[in-house]
C-alpha cells in the first residue's frame, strides 16, 4: 500500500468511527481495528465492499442499524466528507504487536510527513483480546483467553476468627506471652504482648448459569470457575440451568483441560432451557441456607433470563442474601450499549444484590477480581455484623496474582 492510500484509508477509518460515536454507537478499539484490516482487504473504492465491512465490525445490535446507515450516507456519499471533513481529522497510527515474522505492508517514510498531528498508539495483542467481548471471540481467541485465565488469582473477602494472633501495639492484652517475655528479664515485665482476632478468607461460592441464553459466555467463564478454585480450599461451584449441578470435584484438579473435560461430562443441560429460580431454591435447601452460603461472598454469572416465576427468583434471592456476606451478580450482558436489568429474572434478583457488574470480557472479569478483594464495607456498618457472618475488618490480599 502507498503512502498516499494509507494516509486516505487511516483519515476514512478514523473519521467515520468518529461520527458513529458521536452518533451514539459504541465502537471499542477491537471493531476498529477489524474494520481497518477489512478495509484493507476490500478497499475503499467500491460502496459496498465499504458499507459490509463497517456493518460486520462496528454494528453490534439490530436497533444500531439505522444509525449506522445515516451515518455511511452522510460520511460516504459525500464528497466533500470524503476529501474535506476527513481531511481535518488528526490521523492516528495503530501499532499493533504482531510476530516477527509476520507479513507487514511497506509503508515509505514519507508517510508520517503532512501538517496534521499525529498520535501513534502501541496496543498489543494480548490487550485488545482481553477486552473483546467473548461473544465475539473466535475459538482461537477462546483458547489464548482461557490461558489467559489461567493466571488468574481470585481472593475473596476476609473476615474475623476466633484464633488469636500476636499484634503489636492494639487489641487485647496476651498474659501468657507477657509472662514468658518477663522470664527473660529476671519476672519484670518489661514487654506487654498483645494479641487480636485472626483473619481467614470467607468462602466463595460461585454459581454459573449454563442455559442457552448464556452459551456464547458460560463456556468462557467455565474457565474462571476452574482459575478461581486452583489453590484455594473454600471455593464452591455450581453450574445452573434446568438443574443445579455441583462442579466443585470436576473443577478442583489444576490441569485445565481435565478439569472442564470432567465439568462437560457432569453438567447434563448444557446450553439448555433455564430456571433460575428453582435452581436457587435446591441451591437454599440443601447447600446454602443450611451452612455453605453462611457468611461466604456468593457470585452468580448469569444474564438474568428465567423462564420460572418471578416471584420464585425474588424468595429465593432474599433467602440467600440474609444468609451470605455478600451477593454478587456478574452479567455479561450489562456492558452492551443501553442495557437496563428490565427481564423478568434480573428484576426480581436486583433488590437482594450488593454488587451488579460486568462479565464479558477478560478485563471485566480482572475488574470483578479487585472488586471481590477489596470490598468496602458501606458507611455505617463498621463493627456490625451481616446477618450471615462476622464483619470484614482485616488485612486484604493482593486481588490479583499473574504467573510469569
Amino acid at each position: 500500500m502507498s503512502a498516499t492510500g494509507g494516509q486516505t484509508l487511516d483519515r476514512h477509518l478514523v473519521g467515520f468511527v468518529d461520527l458513529l460515536r458521536r452518533a451514539g454507537l459504541a465502537v471499542p478499539l477491537g471493531s476498529t481495528l477489524d474494520f481497518g484490516r477489512a478495509l484493507a482487504e476490500v478497499g475503499i473504492s467500491t460502496r459496498s465492499g465499504v458499507y459490509w465491512a463497517g456493518r460486520a465490525t462496528l454494528v453490534r445490535r439490530p436497533e444500531d442499524v439505522d444509525t449506522y446507515d445515516e451515518a455511511f450516507e452522510r460520511h460516504w456519499m459525500s464528497s466533500a466528507a470524503g476529501s474535506v471533513a476527513v481531511a481535518e481529522q488528526p490521523t492516528i497510527t495503530l501499532l499493533l504487536d504482531v510476530p516477527e515474522d509476520a507479513a507487514v505492508p511497506d509503508v515509505d517514510d514519507g508517510a508520517s510527513d503532512g501538517d496534521g498531528d499525529h498520535i501513534s498508539v502501541r496496543w498489543s495483542r494480548t490487550e485488545v483480546l482481553a477486552s473483546r467481548d467473548f461473544a465475539d471471540c473466535t475459538a482461537d481467541e477462546l483458547a489464548e483467553l482461557h490461558d489467559l485465565m489461567g493466571g488468574l488469582r481470585l481472593f475473596g473477602a476476609t473476615r474475623r476468627c476466633r484464633r488469636l494472633r500476636p499484634a503489636l501495639h492494639r487489641g487485647r492484652p496476651d498474659l501468657r506471652r507477657t509472662v514468658r517475655a518477663a522470664l527473660r528479664t529476671g519476672g519484670e515485665p518489661i514487654h506487654r504482648a498483645f494479641a487480636e482476632p485472626g483473619v481467614r478468607p470467607r468462602r466463595l461460592v460461585l454459581l454459573l448459569d449454563v442455559s442457552g441464553s448464556m452459551e456464547p459466555y458460560a463456556r468462557a467463564l467455565i474457565r474462571f470457575l476452574h482459575a478461581a478454585m486452583v489453590g484455594r480450599r473454600d471455593v464452591e461451584a455450581f453450574a445452573l440451568g434446568t438443574r443445579l449441578t455441583r462442579l466443585t470435584r470436576e473443577l478442583s484438579t489444576r490441569d485445565p483441560d481435565a478439569a472442564l473435560a470432567r465439568a462437560a461430562v457432569a453438567v447434563t443441560d448444557w446450553s439448555g432451557g433455564t430456571r433460575l429460580g428453582d435452581g436457587l431454591r435446591v441451591f437454599n435447601d440443601k447447600w446454602g441456607v443450611p451452612g455453605m452460603a453462611r457468611g461466604a461472598t456468593v457470585v452468580i454469572l448469569s444474564d438474568g433470563w428465567d423462564r420460572g416465576e418471578p416471584s420464585v427468583m425474588e424468595e429465593q434471592m432474599g433467602r440467600l442474601h440474609r444468609v451470605a456476606h455478600q451477593v454478587v451478580w456478574v452479567n455479561p450482558l450489562k456492558a452492551s450499549p443501553g442495557y437496563a436489568p428490565i427481564a423478568r429474572g434480573m428484576a426480581a434478583a436486583l433488590p437482594h444484590v450488593d454488587r451488579f457488574v460486568e462479565g464479558h470480557s477478560l478485563d471485566s472479569l480482572r475488574s470483578l477480581v479487585a472488586l471481590l478483594a477489596d470490598r468496602v464495607e458501606p458507611a455505617g456498618s463498621a463493627g456490625v455484623a451481616h446477618p450471615g457472618g462476622d464483619s470484614v475488618d482485616g488485612e486484604q490480599e493482593s486481588p490479583l496474582q499473574f504467573l510469569r
